[in-house]
């Protein structure tokens, strides 16, 4: 049961872990995006790229529009694992660019017409379950048409949330857009005694002049998009809080800033047409046989209850984290696919080639040349990154190479390259 709900700026009154999300009042065909905005936010944050590159305003703003989803008013999802009121008197008061007090949903501050913004609430001492469940209900509801056009259409969230609860995050080539902490202003006591007050001695805000229940419009609610897609199934309700020790706020995390203004390009995958097929394969594999399997499992679970107690959910959820992680590492690689041909380049070896060696003491090896994402060397495939490989890489037959391995220096002879 919701909440709310609160006009962006003004306190959220629960003092108890649970979960919220913000809306605008309407679906707009266009993102709302303040171009003073990005334009400061450039200049604020000289770390901040696109696919590497320093950005235009333009072309921040084409890259935010990207993730617009035109037939959502639901903007933001998040939750705390302490205090409600807190987390979202955090997120009000951080500016853009700044990572604390709480950096999440930055990209809503990019927007025009935050003022006419609303934050429904609900509480719950299984928020992280809540959050996920949220997140889901929410993509279950966008349309394919809509989706389909998203930059990144594997992964569908709300348009300020960057990361689902299991820390998969969207492709969106945008980086460096926070400063280092030391630069962020820190909160000051009165920050935080503000914070600690939300929710004043009532907590809940008033019942009799709550709504009770998110609209259609939103994700919680009692029909439409409200109820869980999978099975048709309502929400549970929220259970009731319990007191929590565990820290309400942004982890750090030091990164390395990159360089403003260079190119930064992934090198490319190297495989044969072998290696190709099989990750095609096995993409094909998690997306059409294990990841509807995984969601039918959570599904289930999610019907037994008590999320935070529900052993079956939790494992079903890892055993999607992972499989969603693999989808996209796989995608990942085949996006920049460069198929090495076999055989030998005027009697040298290069990747493709299949080598025999003579070992220091007389033994026969054969050994096929591929790139670090291909190599098995149980298999006879090694990768030409490797000590033999490098070694071996554009000899001919007759050459005598040495790879310096963990047990000392290998001398070998080259028998044939094919």
């Amino acid at each position: 049961m919701a909440d709310g709900p609160a006009t962006w700026g003004t306190p959220v009154r629960s003092n108890r872990s649970g979960v919220y999300l913000v809306e605008q009042p309407a679906a707009l065909s266009a993102a709302p995006i303040d171009f003073n905005t990005l334009g400061r936010w450039i200049e604020r944050v000289p770390t901040l790229t696109v696919d590497g590159v320093q950005p235009t305003g333009r072309d921040l703003a084409a890259r935010l529009h990207r993730f617009w989803l035109a037939d959502q008013t639901v903007l933001y999802i998040g939750m705390s694992a302490v205090s409600i009121g807190a987390r979202v008197s955090a997120y009000y008061r951080t500016p853009l660019g700044d990572r604390r007090p709480h950096a999440g949903g930055y990209w809503l501050k990019t927007l025009n017409g935050l003022e006419r913004m609303r934050v429904w609430w609900a509480d719950t001492d299984a928020p992280e379950e809540y959050e996920d469940a949220l997140l889901t209900a929410f993509a279950a509801g966008v349309a394919p048409e809509i989706v389909a056009g998203l930059l990144d259409p594997a992964l569908v969230l709300p348009f300020a949330n960057l990361q689902t609860a299991d820390r998969i995050r969207k492709t969106h080539g945008i980086a460096g857009a926070l400063l280092a902490d030391e630069k962020a202003a820190p909160a000051t006591d009165a920050d935080r005694r503000a914070a600690a007050a939300q929710g004043g001695k009532g907590g809940r805000s008033d019942p009799t002049r709550s709504t009770g229940v998110l609209r259609s419009r939103t994700v919680l609610g009692s029909a439409g998009r409200g109820a869980n897609p999978r099975t048709n199934r309502q929400p549970p309700r929220m259970a009731s809080p319990m007191s929590s020790t565990s820290a309400d706020g942004p982890r750090r995390r030091l990164t390395a800033a990159p360089t403003v203004g260079s190119k930064a390009k992934k090198a490319p995958t190297q495989l044969s047409d072998a290696g190709r097929e099989t990750l095609v394969d096995e993409l094909a594999e998690l997306t059409t046989v294990a990841r509807p399997a995984i969601v039918a499992r959570i599904a289930a679970a999610r019907e037994l209850g008590d999320l935070k107690e529900n052993s079956d959910y939790h494992e079903a959820r890892r055993e999607q984290s992972f499989a969603e992680g693999r989808i996209r590492a796989i995608e990942d690689l085949l996006r920049n696919v460069v198929i090495i041909e076999g055989g030998a380049d005027e009697g040298r070896a290069r990747l493709g080639s299949t080598v025999i060696i003579e070992g220091p003491h007389g033994d026969e090896e054969t050994y096929t040349l591929v790139g670090p994402t291909e190599a098995n060397p149980a298999a006879g495939r090694i990768s030409a990154n490797s000590p033999i490989g490098a070694a071996i890489l554009g000899g001919t037959a007759g050459d005598e190479v040495e790879a310096v391995v963990p047990s000392g220096r290998l001398r070998m002879r080259i028998i044939a390259v094919r």
